[in-house]
């Protein structure tokens, strides 16, 4: 882990998508906020409920049973056992495991929900919490079985069952029983106090953590998405006065003029051009800042969303001890991330839609204007065996298909369950693993249709009459050369576009932001 970055720290103060991101990728250190005013609040909380529970008050999963059997009353001398049994009956979830960074993201928008102070919990178990990030301790969270209300109940089972020392973690590189990391690291397993386990697992940690890895992923793609276009403006012998400043000045949209503005950077717009070919390029090219610049004008309210979520006590009942109110409500509904990935999965896929389309121009002769078959680089005599990109364009409309039928909303897919106490719930956990698979196609069109505009670039500068390639675009060029060598001979690209898509995933261009 990097240690030489300032630590997020955990407690009052606000947490950005890009805290989370970084941690979840351990770049930096974490800390819990330890000021006394702060941990006494903190206790306080913990404290009113032991108080209610000597009165024999009433509290929602805590003297009663869960969902609709909140009517059932639960005695005194059993309500130690409940937070046990929530977890333990939760503990049915299939599909796949989360990864190691998605865990990560979990457990801190978990973490950071709880630290506002209003959910009953004790100090102790925000610093077990903490330490499981701290360690890397990442419980093993099936993906699927949430309905994104009462919050993210099954998968968030996981975290509280694992830091009582039952189920099974992540812990360097292996999967082992809690229980014996706890043994290893010296801890004693937590035993749940009433209120805690309801604390952990009734909240939108899981939807709101992938949202979060959703948001900066999407974020870049945005950007690449534009750098791809700039290179396939030049490998077709693109109209950059379609990017003209005063055009964009007369439909003022913010994303949209940023992405122009991009546009016209990398391709150096202002700088002497080639006699145009042709007035109007095909959509895909023209309309480049049309479409990603929906995406972009939408990320400040995707942030906003997201944050606000991350920032938030969003389970239930709150604990007021300053006030000594139980409040009951509905924090736990995920409709905001919900709505939000939704939304971001329409928008990338738009983006991949995008890519396939300049793809497809790419390859055919009938409209690269000039270019070779599939992007072929052998030399005439080898032309009628080699095939060049026909099958990455044809792997890459497989993705795009795929990626627009995923953007089905999940949002409107609400079920009635629990015996009709959860009738309304938001779905927003598989409104965000879509968004996650929506990302993931539409990363591997980017690569498919980086590498062929690259291979068009090159191929564009093989003429006799080629000019200089813009700053921005030689330097992209010259770097991604390093590992992509021009496709001259029919060779598998599987490899290649793998170490791709790992570029993409590590962020590893500087481009626009």
């Amino acid at each position: 882990m990097t240690t030489h970055l300032e630590p997020v720290t955990f407690g009052e103060r606000a947490l950005r998508i890009e805290d989370v991101l970084a941690l979840a990728n351990r770049q930096v250190p974490t800390q819990l906020q330890g000021d006394a005013d702060y941990r006494q609040r903190i206790a306080k909380g913990a404290q009113f409920l032991d108080s209610l529970l000597d009165k024999e008050g009433v509290i929602y999963g805590v003297t009663t049973g869960y969902g609709d059997s909140c009517v059932v009353a639960v005695p005194l001398q059993h309500v130690e056992a409940l937070p046990r049994h929530l977890y333990t009956f939760h503990g049915c979830g299939l599909g796949k495991l989360l990864d190691a960074q998605a865990t990560r993201a979990v457990l801190a928008a978990r973490l950071q929900s709880l630290c506002h102070g209003v959910s009953g919990v004790r100090v102790e178990l925000l610093e077990r919490l903490h330490a499981f990030l701290e360690h890397d301790v990442l419980p093993l969270i099936p993906e699927e079985g949430s309905v994104g209300a009462s919050g993210d109940l099954t998968p968030l089972s996981y975290v509280a069952a694992t830091l009582s020392g039952e189920r099974d973690v992540l812990f360097r590189g292996e999967r082992r029983q809690a229980a014996d990391v706890h043994r290893e690291l010296g801890w004693t397993p937590l035993v749940l106090r009433p209120k805690e386990a309801l604390a952990l697992m009734n909240g939108t940690a899981v939807m709101t953590g992938l949202a979060c890895l959703a948001f900066a992923r999407a974020d870049y793609l945005l950007q690449l998405a534009t750098r791809i276009t700039a290179l396939n403006v030049v490998a077709l012998q693109g109209n950059p006065e379609h990017f003209d400043e005063r055009l964009f000045a007369a439909k003022p949209h913010p994303g949209q003029m940023q992405v122009a503005a991009w546009l016209r950077k990398d391709l150096a717009i202002d700088a002497p051009t080639a006699p145009l070919h042709r007035l109007q390029d095909r959509y895909s090219l023209r309309c480049a800042p049309h479409v990603l610049g929906v995406l972009a004008d939408s990320l400040n309210w995707l942030r906003s969303f997201i944050e606000i979520e991350l920032n938030s006590a969003n389970d239930n009942p709150i604990i007021d001890a300053e006030e000594e109110r139980v409040l009951h409500g509905g924090h736990f509904y995920g409709g905001h991330i919900a709505f939000a990935m939704d939304s971001l999965k329409t928008l990338v896929a738009n983006v991949a839609d995008l890519l396939d389309r300049q793809l497809a121009l790419l390859v055919d002769v009938r409209y690269n204007h000039g270019l070779p078959s599939n992007l072929s680089g052998a030399p005439a005599d080898r032309a009628m065996i080699n095939h060049g990109f026909k099958a990455v364009q044809i792997g890459t409309s497989a993705w795009t298909a795929e990626a627009l039928k995923n953007t089905m909303p999940a949002s409107v897919f609400s079920r009635s369950t629990e015996c009709h106490n959860q009738d309304k719930v938001s779905m927003g956990t598989i409104a965000a693993r879509d968004a996650i698979r929506v990302l993931e196609l539409t990363e591997q069109v980017a690569a498919a249709t980086l590498l062929a505009a690259n291979q068009g670039v090159w191929l564009r500068a093989q003429a006799e009459d080629a000019r200089p390639l813009p700053p921005a675009l030689a330097a992209m060029h010259e770097a991604l050369g390093k590992d992509f060598p021009p496709v001259i001979e029919d060779r598998a690209l599987e490899g290649e576009l793998r170490l791709c898509l790992k570029r993409i995933a590590e962020q590893h261009w500087r481009l626009h932001a």
